[in-house]
């Protein structure tokens, strides 16, 4: 975490959820992007949590992530206190391994939009990148990063088809 004043909030509902949240914050450190985290639970400490979203653009957060296992009620609680965009990052475990997470952070209330990531290590990756996404758009500096990483991404594909095609050529 940078010493700047943070962007991006990544709020979790438990401490067992760092270690899946670990690569958002990774993500948003790559892109220079500051940020806080926090341990909020949308049932055990509701009142943080309605603080926490009601405080939030005035600390100067422009994006928030909320991340919670289970019932999964902590995007919605958070956005249901601020304008600022929620991004819900549901997270696997449970009797439904996630599924119920899931669920429950994808069907908000009309009014109460939360963008929903998926499930998995590609969830807090697409969080960050959808939180820098946001901010680059009144950030150039951002959005030519974000045009750097994609290059980078196909780079990655092509030099991975290459080698396909290379292996395939020694077969024949």
């Amino acid at each position: 975490m940078t010493t700047k004043k943070p962007d991006v909030g990544i709020v979790m509902g438990s401490d067992s959820d760092w270690e899946t949240i670990k690569s958002c914050a990774t993500t948003l450190e790559s892109f220079g992007v500051p940020y806080e985290a926090r341990v909020i639970s949308a049932h055990r400490t509701p009142d943080v949590a309605c603080e926490y979203a009601r405080t939030a653009q005035k600390r100067g957060l422009s994006v928030i992530i909320g991340a919670a296992g289970g019932a999964a009620h902590l995007a919605g609680v958070l956005a249901g206190h601020t304008t600022l965009p929620v991004l819900g990052l549901p997270i696997k475990g449970g009797a439904l391994n996630g599924v119920d997470s899931l669920l429950a952070t994808l069907q908000m209330p009309g009014g109460i939009p939360v963008a929903t990531l998926t499930l998995g290590s590609a969830g807090p990756v697409n969080a960050a990148l959808f939180a820098v996404e946001i901010l680059a758009l009144s950030r150039p500096s951002l959005r030519r990063k974000l045009v750097a990483h994609k290059k980078a991404m196909a780079r990655k594909v092509e030099k991975g088809d290459a080698r396909v095609q290379a292996d395939l050529k020694k077969g024949s």
